[in-house]
């Protein structure tokens, strides 16, 4: 078939084609369609008798695109990045203009995540200041500045009464305003019911809005953008209204009191930033393979900016959330968190020199025997971690099937008014969890005033070392407090992930796990002087100085329950020990991050994250477990033997015939072969994509009918058309012509494998060159599953 370009003649067959583009051969001409196939551009035919729907430039709307809720071909949108990469190498030495535009996608990525970092940091310092106001709005109001949160509003006053105390004149307390006392009985009710009152308005707030305007707000969001990293679609989940509703729910859903944190949502937050400016580059933007890099990025600065931990944020997006994580994509999300960071310190939404969320500042070093408790609160902490798991699974999975899921707005009340009734009489419940953690870290002193630290001790000098000594009643009635605290939170948090608000659980778990390492610290601070000259403690603790830190316990036990619930361990004990500044303390962290990943493994195969990934269905298929079974390739293919496969022809099925076959099959694409007879494969075509294409023809091809041919190949049938015979339509444009190919006798830990490490969503199975069947991600999903003696239709997606 001859073509004419441009007034000169070339045969169409001669043109170097290749997967992603064709080339003509008189001067190079390239065109990159949005699938990445080959089309032709301004390109006439000479032959009256075939149709070709994509000439003179025209492309398909919607080619190379996926639906919702469908798997990409990372394949093929790395393959159509490179081909747009050589084209677009090739062309800078042709002028300036493709100089300066070969320049500008060479530094698109970083500009890409020098914005998403930028953004980031800002929406976080946001973030932090609107919640520290809002939750102290439970408790009073600043009238000389509203705006002025307790601790802002007692720093402005010249007083020196620490805010802690609630004593600074500047502040009112509710009772206060409404014309009472600070103290009594009647300023304690009206600060209860205030407190009551307030938490209502603000779970309805975020409720509301999520209700209303972005339904994907709610939730931490991680275990969503684990399975989005992994090649999955999911429209709007990260989209502009997700990005604000987010943003304000966080705040609202912190300010109410309920046992959840604004940590984990950061990460969703900053993922929707960066999916949001990653259409300001088309490289990223139209690519959804190479929009996973930007996301990655903005998962390290999402955690970056939630703890102030940089590095602890980029090996979370390697260790936790990236499926695909190449080098470039290490050092993008390095300089991501960089930026995130800088700018969250610049704002300074803490008020204090540290960027750190919980800054301590421990002298003493650990001593050996510590091990033995760390690693004991490991343990704790691993079966901590199991139980809420557990019963937070138990309890979505009851919402999901019951009648409750349908009032999330009535279940966000219930839930917050019965956590605001509870946690206001301990004190320990009362304050936000965040501050609860910063004081479980904090090392008693000598103007310390909590329970926590009524020691029997005699300073004379202020400047002298904090010695061993005995504990005070209030110590005592402090750590039954904390008892009851623990019980109330672990319960609190099953119930609150999950409903209907933007919830994260990394600042509950922390708080769970420092609760229980504070008082197994105080334990053994006072065994240690108690018993001084038993040989464990006759080093360091004989000489009756600090040698036991509680605040280093409460520490380890925090890393030990988040470790447990999310089974993170080396940016576990990265983030904790940015997150405090105790970097000497590295290998208590180490024993204790470990030893609860071994418990929570042996109680629980998945942390909470992957639990709820399987409970939702997503075709999420973790790198990180192994698959045992000797299996081959055709014991999963689709469909078994001696049954029909449905296919299409490459040059004898008409167009009735194509869409008989899509109304008659939900296959989500279509192998080509030569004909029914040899079923020898030619390549595979997906089937949004020949919808699309045939929508297209019947717009753009004049005189098309049901009987019209239509070929997958490049050349018209050797016969010439009869005289009203239909023109044939040619489709080879929405081929792929380099499908990924097995055989049969493959075995399924290989075909496992390349699932994993290429993000194949379908791979075609062949015996002796005949094609057999097909192998979806969705088939591994529900045969892995099946194997497991898990329910294989509780894979929903494709």
């Amino acid at each position: 078939m001859s073509v004419r370009e441009n007034g000169r003649t070339m045969n169409s067959a001669n043109g170097n084609q290749h997967r992603g583009f064709s080339m003509s051969s008189d001067d190079d001409m390239i065109d990159i369609t949005t699938t990445g196939t080959v089309t032709e551009r301004s390109i006439h035919y000479d032959d009256p008798g075939t149709s070709h729907f994509a000439a003179d430039g025209d492309e398909i709307p919607g080619i190379g695109q996926y639906e919702d809720f469908h798997t990409i071909d990372w394949q093929r949108d790395i393959a159509r990045d490179r081909m747009r990469h050589r084209y677009i190498v090739k062309r800078r030495q042709n002028s300036l203009f493709d100089l300066v535009k070969g320049a500008h996608d060479a530094w698109s990525g970083w500009v890409c995540v020098l914005l998403v970092g930028l953004t980031t940091g800002v929406v976080a310092g946001v973030i932090d200041i609107g919640a520290s106001w809002m939750s102290d709005l439970k408790y009073g109001i600043c009238p000389s500045r509203f705006w002025f949160n307790r601790e802002q509003c007692c720093w402005s006053s010249n007083e020196t009464t620490s805010f802690e105390t609630g004593n600074c004149s500047d502040w009112l307390t509710w009772s206060e305003v409404l014309g009472q006392s600070r103290t009594g009985a009647g300023a304690y009710i009206i600060s209860y019911l205030m407190y009551i009152a307030w938490a209502l308005l603000f779970a309805s707030l975020a409720a509301s809005l999520v209700r209303m305007f972005a339904p994907y707000a709610c939730g931490s969001g991680i275990p969503e953008i684990k399975t989005i990293l992994s090649g999955f679609i999911i429209r709007g989940y990260l989209g502009k209204w997700t990005l604000i509703i987010k943003s304000v729910g966080i705040m609202l859903s912190v300010s109410a009191g309920l046992s959840l944190g604004k940590e984990g949502p950061m990460v969703h937050i900053a993922c929707c930033i960066g999916n949001i400016l990653s259409y300001l580059f088309p490289k990223y933007g139209r690519n959804e393979a190479k929009k996973r890099e930007i996301l990655s990025a903005a998962a390290a600065a999402g955690v970056s900016v939630a703890f102030g931990a940089p590095i602890g944020g980029v090996l979370f997006s390697l260790e936790e959330v990236s499926y695909y994580f190449p080098l470039k994509t290490l050092w993008r999300s390095f300089f991501c968190a960089l930026v995130a960071a800088f700018v969250l310190h610049s704002i300074n939404p803490f008020g204090n020199e540290h960027s750190v969320l919980f800054f301590v500042e421990y002298n003493n070093p650990w001593i050996f025997f510590e091990l033995v408790p760390f690693v004991g609160l490991g343990i704790i902490g691993g079966v901590i971690a199991a139980i809420f798991i557990r019963a937070n699974l138990y309890w979505c999975k009851y919402r999901k099937t019951s009648k409750l899921g349908q009032y999330p707005v009535t279940e966000v009340l219930i839930v917050t008014a019965v956590t605001a009734v509870l946690a206001y009489p301990n004190p320990y419940t009362r304050m936000s969890t965040s501050e609860l953690i910063y004081l479980l870290f904090r090392k008693c002193g000598v103007t310390n005033t909590d329970d926590l630290c009524d020691y029997n001790r005699n300073f004379t000098d202020v400047k002298s070392a904090v010695d061993l000594a005995s504990a005070g009643p209030k110590v005592y009635r402090a750590m039954w407090l904390l008892v009851l605290a623990l019980i109330f939170k672990l319960l609190a948090t099953v119930f609150t992930f999950g409903i209907k608000v933007p919830c994260g659980l990394f600042i509950p778990s922390l708080c769970l796990g420092a609760i229980v390492g504070r008082i197994v610290g105080i334990g053994m601070e006072q065994l240690a002087f108690n018993y001084p000259h038993i040989w464990v403690f006759s080093g360091e603790c004989s000489t009756m100085k600090d040698c036991i830190t509680p605040g280093l316990y409460a520490m380890v036990g925090a890393a030990a329950v988040l470790g447990g619930v999310t089974r993170m361990t080396v940016s576990l004990v990265v983030v904790m020990f940015e997150l405090t500044g105790g970097v000497r303390y590295i290998v208590p962290l180490m024993a204790a991050a470990m030893a609860s990943k071994w418990v929570g493994d042996a109680l629980g195969s998945h942390g909470v994250y992957d639990a709820h990934i399987n409970l939702n269905g997503y075709p999420f298929l973790d790198s990180k477990e192994e698959f045992a079974h000797t299996s081959l390739a055709a014991d999963v293919m689709q469909p078994k033997r001696n049954e029909t496969l449905s296919v299409l022809t490459q040059d004898s099925m008409t167009v009735e015939d194509v869409e008989t076959l899509m109304k008659e099959t939900e296959h989500n694409g279509f192998p080509v072969v030569v004909s029914r007879e040899s079923q020898y494969l030619v390549g595979f075509v997906l089937r949004r994509d020949l919808n699309l294409a045939l929508a297209q023809a019947r717009r753009a091809v004049e005189g098309l009918r049901p009987s019209s041919l239509v070929l997958f190949t490049s050349n018209s049938p050797q016969q010439p058309p009869q005289p009203g015979t239909p023109a044939p339509l040619l489709l080879k444009n929405i081929l792929d012509m380099a499908p990924i190919t097995i055989t049969d006798q493959t075995p399924m830990e290989t075909v496992v494998d390349m699932f994993r490490k290429l993000g194949l969503r379908q791979t075609l199975v062949t015996h002796n060159g005949r094609l057999l069947g097909v192998i979806t991600k969705k088939d591994v999903l529900r045969y892995v599953k099946q194997l497991d003696n898990e329910d294989p239709n509780s894979v929903l997606f494709n």
